[in-house]
């Protein structure tokens, strides 16, 4: 009998135990799901390719902030001049911006790969884990250019991006100096709310696609021709348009930064067709994109099919 008792009293505990164990299950589930747990390690204001990207954008930041002040002294001292050739002012800029950017890249990170506009390929990227893709001065001829009153254009910009081996673009800036405005990836705005109405579609003022025309005539958008990739890509991600449409010849550099910094700020950016845009791929060339507000992609992609591009009968390359 004192053992019976023994054994009831036993089983009799781990019933007591049993019901404690279930309610604090119960209420640990509930405490839980009213405790928001961050879904990215952005979201806990840790960077998610950890302190060495971090310390990349930043130095990025600060080198695009230098060739934005180079720029600029360019700029002023062919203003002061009596005279000045803008091909001259031009060659300048490329030259003299690139140096600094590669330079100083160079100095601050000697074990990465770089990609400039202003440089020979060289092919020892396609194995490196990190590429800066350059591109010193996009809108050289908007750069060297003044309008009607003698006011220099501002639709010039310079990128800075990082690619990394199993990650793609994870650094973008874009620094448009004469606006003193910088977009970059590591902080990027806050998205506006998309427009209603046709949409508006920053295009080349230089050199903007044939089917540009068919789909202005629809009545369904408008065009904003403007200089630099970086500019219509800042504009898509300011607000100031709604898609930024290319085709008819871009390399990675004129893309890299204004991809990155859009990709981060939450908007669509691909090829026409809808393909991912691929960057320290062996081919240069990546001749078409678009970046565009997410709440808006499917009216820009129905009128890219029905001018023959896009999904349906893409004029696009395909990926590699």
């Amino acid at each position: 009998m004192c053992c019976g008792r023994d054994v009831a009293t036993e089983a009799q505990l781990k019933v007591v135990n049993l019901v404690i164990v279930q309610d604090l299950s119960r209420e640990s589930a509930r405490c839980f799901h009213a405790l928001r747990i961050p879904s990215t390690l952005r979201e806990m204001g840790v960077n998610e390719l950890g302190p060495e990207r971090a310390v990349r954008a930043a130095e990025a930041r600060r080198i695009a902030d230098a060739a934005s002040t180079l720029l600029l002294q360019l700029r002023a001292e062919a203003s002061a001049a009596p005279a000045f050739d803008p091909t001259d002012l031009r060659y300048e800029g490329d030259q003299r911006a690139h140096a600094l950017i590669t330079d100083q890249l160079r100095a601050a990170f000697p074990n990465d790969a770089i990609l400039s506009e202003e440089a020979a390929d060289d092919e020892t990227r396609l194995r490196a884990d990190r590429v800066w893709i350059v591109d010193p001065l996009d809108g050289t001829r908007e750069f060297g250019e003044r309008d009607e009153h003698g006011v220099w254009r501002t639709d010039f910009a310079i990128h800075i991006a990082l690619w990394e081996k199993a990650h793609g673009l994870t650094v973008g800036v874009v620094a448009l100096p004469a606006r003193a405005l910088i977009v970059e990836s590591e902080s990027p705005p806050a998205m506006p709310a998309a427009s209603t109405g046709s949409l508006r579609l920053a295009v080349s003022r230089s050199r903007p696609p044939a089917f540009i025309e068919a789909i202005a005539e629809s009545g369904r958008a408008t065009l904003h021709p403007m200089g630099s990739a970086g500019v219509k890509a800042t504009a898509v991600i300011t607000g100031e348009v709604d898609a930024y449409v290319h085709s008819g010849g871009q390399y990675q550099w004129d893309s890299a930064a204004p991809v990155a910094a859009a990709l981060a700020a939450g908007y669509v950016a691909t090829r026409l067709d809808g393909s991912p845009l691929r960057y320290n791929v062996p081919d240069l060339l990546l001749p078409d994109l678009i970046i565009c507000h997410p709440a808006r992609v499917d009216e820009l992609r129905a009128l890219l099919n029905g001018a023959g591009v896009g999904f349906e009968g893409s004029a696009a390359e395909s990926p590699r």
